[in-house]
Protein backbone atom coordinates (compact mmCIF):
# COMPACT_ATOMS: atom_id res chain seq x y z
CA UNK A 1 0.00 0.00 0.00
CA UNK A 2 1.57 3.23 -1.21
CA UNK A 3 1.79 5.87 1.78
CA UNK A 4 0.65 9.34 0.94
CA UNK A 5 3.13 11.41 -0.07
CA UNK A 6 3.96 14.91 2.00
CA UNK A 7 2.55 17.56 -0.22
CA UNK A 8 5.42 19.96 -1.77
CA UNK A 9 2.86 22.80 -1.82
CA UNK A 10 2.53 23.92 1.96
CA UNK A 11 2.38 27.71 3.02
CA UNK A 12 5.73 28.54 2.92
CA UNK A 13 4.90 31.34 4.87
CA UNK A 14 3.50 29.62 8.13
CA UNK A 15 5.84 26.32 7.44
CA UNK A 16 9.36 28.01 6.89
CA UNK A 17 12.02 25.32 5.28
CA UNK A 18 14.68 24.36 7.53
CA UNK A 19 17.86 25.80 6.14
CA UNK A 20 21.34 24.75 6.41
CA UNK A 21 23.07 22.13 7.69
CA UNK A 22 20.39 21.28 10.27
CA UNK A 23 17.55 20.65 7.29
CA UNK A 24 20.34 18.23 5.61
CA UNK A 25 21.09 16.16 8.93
CA UNK A 26 17.01 15.97 9.73
CA UNK A 27 15.82 15.31 6.12
CA UNK A 28 17.28 10.90 6.75
CA UNK A 29 15.80 10.84 9.96
CA UNK A 30 12.25 12.65 8.89
CA UNK A 31 11.79 10.03 5.96
CA UNK A 32 12.57 7.35 8.62
CA UNK A 33 10.27 9.03 11.13
CA UNK A 34 7.20 9.61 8.38
CA UNK A 35 7.41 5.84 7.12
CA UNK A 36 7.52 4.72 10.56
CA UNK A 37 4.53 6.65 12.02
CA UNK A 38 2.52 7.77 9.24
CA UNK A 39 -0.17 4.85 9.64
CA UNK A 40 -0.14 5.53 13.60
CA UNK A 41 -1.03 8.92 13.24
CA UNK A 42 -3.45 8.63 10.53
CA UNK A 43 -5.43 6.10 12.65
CA UNK A 44 -5.02 8.25 16.12
CA UNK A 45 -6.20 10.94 14.15
CA UNK A 46 -9.35 9.82 12.91
CA UNK A 47 -9.73 8.36 16.54
CA UNK A 48 -9.24 11.39 18.01
CA UNK A 49 -12.11 12.65 16.11
CA UNK A 50 -11.17 14.18 12.38
CA UNK A 51 -13.24 13.93 9.54
CA UNK A 52 -12.54 11.17 7.04
CA UNK A 53 -12.56 14.71 4.52
CA UNK A 54 -9.71 16.10 6.87
CA UNK A 55 -7.98 13.45 7.64
CA UNK A 56 -5.04 13.39 5.08
CA UNK A 57 -4.74 17.17 5.85
CA UNK A 58 -4.33 16.86 9.15
CA UNK A 59 -1.86 14.46 8.69
CA UNK A 60 0.15 16.35 6.73
CA UNK A 61 0.15 19.35 9.16
CA UNK A 62 1.30 17.48 11.67
CA UNK A 63 4.17 16.03 9.18
CA UNK A 64 4.94 19.57 8.44
CA UNK A 65 5.26 20.63 11.73
CA UNK A 66 7.22 17.72 12.59
CA UNK A 67 9.65 18.69 10.30
CA UNK A 68 9.87 21.81 11.04
CA UNK A 69 10.50 21.20 14.37
CA UNK A 70 12.85 18.36 13.84
CA UNK A 71 16.23 20.01 14.67
CA UNK A 72 15.00 20.97 17.88
CA UNK A 73 14.18 17.53 18.80
CA UNK A 74 16.44 16.26 21.51
CA UNK A 75 15.23 12.55 22.16
CA UNK A 76 14.12 13.39 25.79
CA UNK A 77 11.07 12.14 24.51
CA UNK A 78 10.44 8.83 22.02
CA UNK A 79 9.28 10.05 19.00
CA UNK A 80 6.00 8.68 19.23
CA UNK A 81 5.20 10.73 21.93
CA UNK A 82 6.46 13.78 20.58
CA UNK A 83 4.82 12.88 17.44
CA UNK A 84 1.37 12.32 19.70
CA UNK A 85 2.03 15.54 21.28
CA UNK A 86 2.21 17.75 17.75
CA UNK A 87 -0.83 15.86 16.52
CA UNK A 88 -3.31 16.69 19.87
CA UNK A 89 -2.48 20.39 19.54
CA UNK A 90 -2.99 19.96 15.59
CA UNK A 91 -6.28 18.52 16.73
CA UNK A 92 -7.50 21.19 18.95
CA UNK A 93 -6.57 23.55 16.54
CA UNK A 94 -8.47 22.23 14.12
CA UNK A 95 -11.57 21.42 16.40
CA UNK A 96 -12.06 24.75 16.93
CA UNK A 97 -11.50 26.03 13.74
CA UNK A 98 -14.50 23.77 13.24
CA UNK A 99 -16.41 25.20 16.17
CA UNK A 100 -17.13 21.94 17.13
CA UNK A 101 -16.11 19.39 19.53
CA UNK A 102 -15.27 15.51 18.53
CA UNK A 103 -18.20 13.89 19.00
CA UNK A 104 -20.17 16.40 16.97
CA UNK A 105 -19.59 14.60 13.35
CA UNK A 106 -21.82 11.85 11.81
CA UNK A 107 -19.97 8.48 11.31
CA UNK A 108 -18.83 7.94 8.11
CA UNK A 109 -17.25 4.98 6.23
CA UNK A 110 -13.94 4.63 7.25
CA UNK A 111 -10.68 4.05 4.54
CA UNK A 112 -8.65 0.85 4.54
CA UNK A 113 -5.70 2.98 6.19
CA UNK A 114 -7.82 2.97 9.55
CA UNK A 115 -5.90 -0.41 10.93
CA UNK A 116 -7.55 -2.82 9.07
CA UNK A 117 -4.04 -4.24 7.69
CA UNK A 118 -5.41 -7.33 7.64
CA UNK A 119 -8.25 -7.34 5.20
CA UNK A 120 -6.27 -7.84 1.55
CA UNK A 121 -5.83 -11.37 3.53
CA UNK A 122 -9.25 -11.82 4.61
CA UNK A 123 -12.58 -12.32 2.60
CA UNK A 124 -15.37 -9.50 1.48
CA UNK A 125 -17.38 -10.69 4.62
CA UNK A 126 -14.59 -10.30 6.91
CA UNK A 127 -13.30 -7.06 5.56
CA UNK A 128 -17.31 -5.37 5.77
CA UNK A 129 -17.44 -7.01 9.58
CA UNK A 130 -14.31 -5.59 10.24
CA UNK A 131 -15.16 -1.64 8.88
CA UNK A 132 -18.82 -2.26 10.61
CA UNK A 133 -16.38 -2.62 14.21
CA UNK A 134 -14.61 0.26 13.39
CA UNK A 135 -17.83 2.53 12.82
CA UNK A 136 -19.37 1.15 15.90
CA UNK A 137 -16.15 2.03 18.19
CA UNK A 138 -16.16 5.53 16.07
CA UNK A 139 -19.55 6.25 17.17
CA UNK A 140 -19.02 4.96 20.96
CA UNK A 141 -15.52 7.37 20.93
CA UNK A 142 -17.70 10.27 20.01
CA UNK A 143 -19.82 10.10 23.09
CA UNK A 144 -16.85 11.05 25.37
CA UNK A 145 -16.09 14.38 25.89
CA UNK A 146 -12.53 15.23 24.08
CA UNK A 147 -10.47 14.95 27.10
CA UNK A 148 -12.07 11.65 28.27
CA UNK A 149 -11.65 10.83 24.62
CA UNK A 150 -7.87 11.45 24.35
CA UNK A 151 -6.47 9.19 27.32
CA UNK A 152 -9.09 6.62 26.40
CA UNK A 153 -7.83 6.54 23.10
CA UNK A 154 -4.22 6.71 24.12
CA UNK A 155 -4.63 4.21 26.80
CA UNK A 156 -7.41 1.33 24.67
CA UNK A 157 -6.45 1.61 21.69
CA UNK A 158 -2.87 3.15 21.32
CA UNK A 159 -1.53 1.10 24.48
CA UNK A 160 0.48 3.35 26.05
CA UNK A 161 1.00 3.75 29.52
CA UNK A 162 -0.48 6.07 32.26
CA UNK A 163 3.01 7.48 32.63
CA UNK A 164 3.67 8.04 28.79
CA UNK A 165 0.17 9.09 28.60
CA UNK A 166 0.84 12.35 31.38
CA UNK A 167 3.86 12.63 29.57
CA UNK A 168 1.89 13.38 26.24
CA UNK A 169 -1.01 15.22 27.87
CA UNK A 170 1.32 17.19 30.16
CA UNK A 171 -1.19 16.40 32.92
CA UNK A 172 -0.31 14.80 36.35
CA UNK A 173 -0.15 11.33 36.92
CA UNK A 174 -3.46 11.03 39.32
CA UNK A 175 -5.49 12.84 36.63
CA UNK A 176 -4.55 10.65 33.91
CA UNK A 177 -5.70 7.50 36.05
CA UNK A 178 -8.85 9.50 36.87
CA UNK A 179 -9.70 10.46 33.27
CA UNK A 180 -9.08 7.04 32.18
CA UNK A 181 -11.67 5.52 35.21
CA UNK A 182 -14.78 7.94 33.84
CA UNK A 183 -13.45 7.29 30.17
CA UNK A 184 -13.85 3.51 30.76
CA UNK A 185 -17.23 3.71 33.18
CA UNK A 186 -18.36 5.76 30.32
CA UNK A 187 -17.35 3.90 27.17
CA UNK A 188 -18.85 0.76 28.76
CA UNK A 189 -22.09 2.40 29.64
CA UNK A 190 -22.36 3.47 25.45
CA UNK A 191 -21.28 -0.31 24.59
CA UNK A 192 -24.30 -1.61 27.07
CA UNK A 193 -26.69 1.12 25.61
CA UNK A 194 -25.52 -0.19 21.68
CA UNK A 195 -26.35 -3.53 22.47
CA UNK A 196 -29.81 -2.91 24.01
CA UNK A 197 -30.96 -0.67 21.23
CA UNK A 198 -29.13 -1.80 18.69
CA UNK A 199 -28.33 -5.65 19.41
CA UNK A 200 -31.53 -6.00 20.84
CA UNK A 201 -29.95 -6.61 23.95
CA UNK A 202 -27.56 -9.43 22.97
CA UNK A 203 -24.05 -9.67 24.89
Amino acid sequence: MALLPLRRNAPAAAHPPVAGVAACQAAPDFDALYEENFKFIWRAARRLGVDPADTDDVVQEVFVVAHRKLPEFERRAQVKTWLYRILLRVIRHYLRAQGRKPGHRPVAALDELEGLHDQRDAGPAAAAEQKDAVRVLDALLARLDAEKREVFVLAEIEGLSAVEIAEILGANLNTIYSRLRVARQEFERAVQRFRTHELGGES
